[in-house]
């Protein structure tokens, strides 16, 4: 069975991911070990909490984790996990990140309630095996006060977007490397089909 490596480093829920892919037909395994990330067929890198504290956690598994993601395996970073790619966030400060997608994390505009919790639709902005099956303007349940901003030379890299104030990236894709602001494993059907497909690209 194909096996699915939750990063465990301290944050998320990862309970409600584990049951999720069992229900695609993946085995997950929540670890921490590099031995046990490097021996999977692919990496998901889930968050719930505060960049900050997350980070200096997840530094300390940096070169593991650079290392699954040279291999072209894929990887799925969900919440603050899409937000831990991004070379800074204003969360608590300026805080540097793993810098994979060039770009910033800034805070939701004052106009709208922060944090954003519920569900919101999906635009999709670019095809890709992802999102197949998923229509557009398809709803997922997001739990999040800060977003990602895309810097302009990487632009390609956002494959939906999705407003609350302001328009965000809610799925973004660099090689084998995808994530989302939203919870899949929160979203129903169509949290569960994504999912489905990400565990596809496993075995092609």
């Amino acid at each position: 069975m194909t096996v699915f490596a939750i990063l465990n480093y301290g944050v998320g829920n990862l309970r409600s991911i584990s049951k999720a892919l069992e229900k695609v037909g993946v085995k997950p395994k929540i670890t921490s070990n590099p031995e046990d990330i490097l021996a999977s067929d692919a990496l998901i890198l889930p968050g719930v909490g505060a960049f900050k504290g997350a980070l200096s956690k997840v530094r300390e598994m940096e070169a593991c984790l650079r290392t699954f993601i040279e291999s072209k395996r894929p990887v799925l970073g969900i919440c603050l996990g899409l937000q831990l790619l991004f070379k800074r966030s204003f969360e608590g400060g300026l805080n540097k990140g793993l810098g994979y997608i060039s770009g910033d994390v800034v805070k939701l505009p004052n106009t709208v309630k922060i944090p954003h919790i519920g569900w919101n639709t999906v635009k999709i902005r670019r095809a890709d095996r992802l999102l197949e099956g998923l229509r557009d303007g398809c709803y997922m349940y997001f739990v999040h006060s800060y977003i990602a901003q895309v810097n302009s030379e990487e632009e390609d890299v956002v494959l939906a977007t999705t407003e609350y104030g302001v328009p965000f990236p809610s799925v973004v894709k660099k090689h084998n490397v995808y994530a989302t602001q939203f919870h899949p494993e929160k979203s129903g059907r169509s949290g569960l089909k994504l999912l489905e497909n990400f565990a596809r690209l496993t075995r092609t």
